[in-house]
């Protein structure tokens, strides 16, 4: 009977201890402490570092930067490459990484706590983020479908002998000039895996093969995800290192094929006259910032589960030398076997070399089908695709989910009583929303001038208006010493500096969409320019509802909007909240549905 009364005593006491002021008290509203409440963290260290990884190693290391790099002056484009790298990669991560982490919320409501009146950066990002996984997604499902047509005794790809091919004009081989032929792996892309029509006002049936890829694609996402970061900590163990294996053992197997050393030397050859050129500088900035995920919330976002004393410098080292490290790799797996076929076919290099999805769904697979025990490489190539993507997608949909949970924490447990039901939603949602796809013009206008907009405006809420002095003292209070003159240097000029130049170029240079020699028509160019502004359109309607809705004088309006409401004195409360809030993430991510 003592027993039972000391235990419930120190049930009690317990109790207690937890029983603190809300957040909404202490750090912000109502919704915000909701979203505190409930929000988990990484199991360890290295969940978080994979989970960083997967997502900042994606299918554009794949397919985007080999071919930048050999364009834009073999290896003389690292010289850029490192440079940006050092100059605006690394200072955002870690920038974007303290956001999440100090203030333990998704972008949305991290950025509107930092600058209200530009609190719409915050949402523009989980929108670009929704946008992109649903066209993300159509790749990795035409991954999918490669991957099933590899397990047979030869390749679809290897003939000219099927119902698909048009004869007259099929090249079992690369064409080298002669225009008028197409290779068989070009007419199986064009013609068994896209059923491609004379334009986009052609809209075609629906190819229920692919459907049926893009809804496995997104099973496969679901249950990965579904129990939030407790399940997607122990995914990545394999989708972040899976490719690694693969990419290794490629090498050392292109390698060893003829004419392997002249693909590698074409990659990495350098034209030191590039470096003259805006636009290769340009480039360089522009797949830094792409590659590493910047403006796309995810990284605030994994960052906010993390516990307040992570060491995100170590993180931010880590993630952007293996992203670079990556992307370097994959430029040699991908210029040797393309050397080896030029070899194969008496052509010169750059005859073959292509960039976007025409290097891993047609040129690539055209080297897989002349390779020994193609029956082994082809199979492991797609997975590896399909690995990079997910990891890629994991992070999509997290800032998400995310920012419902943080926005309508409540809402959303009224009518969706567990996390499980409202991951369903998103996915069933970017599901139906890639059916009608048009990828080309996704990629063209959402992947460079919206992505470096948002960044633009996410560095001046960040770093001017709330402003390095209090950043660096977000960073103190977590790591116990502030930034070096470094990251301040850059968070200051060089970032912002650096996004200026990257949009002006990115507006001057810029050039309709094209896919090989189709010019796509004014209305769809329209509507690539509505996809851009579905994201860049909350930043202005974010700053005019917080004018609207203070009271006051213009002027006192403005200073009121640009007033930061995060607390810099929160961490003695969040520590403390931390220990109590782990025990009620435990039960709601844990509990039958």
């Amino acid at each position: 009977m003592e027993s039972e009364v000391e235990n419930l005593k120190a049930a009690a006491s317990e109790e207690k201890d937890c029983d603190l002021p809300s957040l909404g008290d202490k750090v912000g509203t109502e919704k915000s402490a909701y979203a505190e409440a409930q929000r988990p963290t990484w199991s360890g260290d290295l969940e978080f570092i994979l989970a960083s990884v997967g997502y900042a190693v994606g299918l554009g290391n794949v397919w985007r930067f080999p071919y930048l790099c050999y364009s834009s002056g073999g290896g003389a484009f690292i010289i850029p490459y490192f440079t940006m790298v050092v100059l605006c990669g690394i200072p955002l991560l870690f920038m974007e990484f303290a956001i999440g982490q100090y203030s333990r919320l998704g972008p949305v409501h991290a950025l509107a706590k930092i600058c209200p009146l530009l609190k719409g950066v915050g949402l523009a990002t989980v929108v670009i983020s929704f946008v992109f996984s649903t066209y993300y997604n159509v790749l990795m499902s035409w991954a999918l479908y490669y991957l099933f047509n590899s397990f047979g005794s030869s390749l679809p790809w290897m003939s000219c002998n099927n119902t698909w091919n048009v004869v007259e004009n099929c090249s079992t081989g690369f064409t080298g000039n002669a225009t008028h032929l197409q290779s068989s792996s070009q007419q199986f892309f064009d013609h068994n895996l896209l059923e491609k029509t004379n334009g986009i006002e052609e809209v075609g049936g629906l190819r229920w093969e692919l459907f049926g890829c893009l809804f496995a694609t997104w099973t496969v996402i679901y249950l990965c995800i579904f129990k939030g970061v407790k399940s997607t900590g122990k995914v990545v163990y394999f989708t972040a290192l899976f490719p690694y294996v693969v990419l290794f053992a490629m090498l050392i197997n292109n390698v060893q094929l003829p004419g392997a050393k002249n693909g590698v030397l074409y990659f990495v050859t350098p034209v030191w006259s590039k470096l003259l050129e805006v636009k290769v500088w340009t480039n360089a900035a522009a797949q830094v910032f792409n590659s590493l995920g910047i403006a796309f919330g995810c990284m605030i976002s994994n960052s906010s589960y993390n516990k307040f004393n992570n060491n995100i410098l170590r993180d931010v080292l880590i993630v952007s030398i293996v992203n670079m490290f990556t992307s370097l790799l994959a430029g040699f797996v991908i210029f040797s076997a393309i050397g080896y076929m030029a070899h194969i076919h008496n052509l010169p290099v750059d005859n073959i070399a292509t960039d976007g999805p025409g290097l891993v769904f047609v040129v690539y697979p055209e080297v897989l089908s002349t390779m020994p025990v193609y029956q082994l490489w082809a199979p492991l190539f797609f997975i590896m695709l399909l690995a990079l993507g997910l990891d890629s997608q994991f992070g999509n949909v997290d800032v998400v989910v995310t920012f419902l949970k943080d926005e309508f924490g409540p809402e959303v447990s009224r009518f969706l009583k567990k996390e499980e039901l409202l991951v369903l939603v998103v996915c069933i949602a970017c599901n139906v929303l890639g059916i009608p796809h048009v990828a080309k013009l996704m990629d063209h206008y959402t992947a460079v001038v919206s992505l470096v907009f948002l960044a633009l405006f996410e560095i001046v809420a960040v770093c001017w208006i709330f402003g390095v002095s209090r950043l660096s003292l977000m960073v103190k209070k977590m790591q116990g010493k502030v930034p070096s003159i470094y990251f301040r240097f850059c968070w200051l000029l060089a970032c912002p500096l650096l996004m200026l130049c990257i949009l002006t170029s990115s507006i001057v240079h810029y050039t309709p969409a094209v896919y090989e020699d189709y010019v796509y028509p004014v209305w769809a160019e329209w509507l690539g320019w509505g996809i851009s502004l579905v994201s860049m359109i909350w930043i202005p309607l974010g700053a005019v509802h917080e004018m609207y809705k203070h009271k006051g004088p213009f002027l006192q309006r403005l200073k009121t909007a640009l007033s930061p409401t995060l607390d810099l004195d929160a961490e003695e409360f969040l520590q403390e909240k931390e220990s109590c809030n782990n025990l009620e993430s435990e039960k709601f991510l844990t509990s039958p549905v």
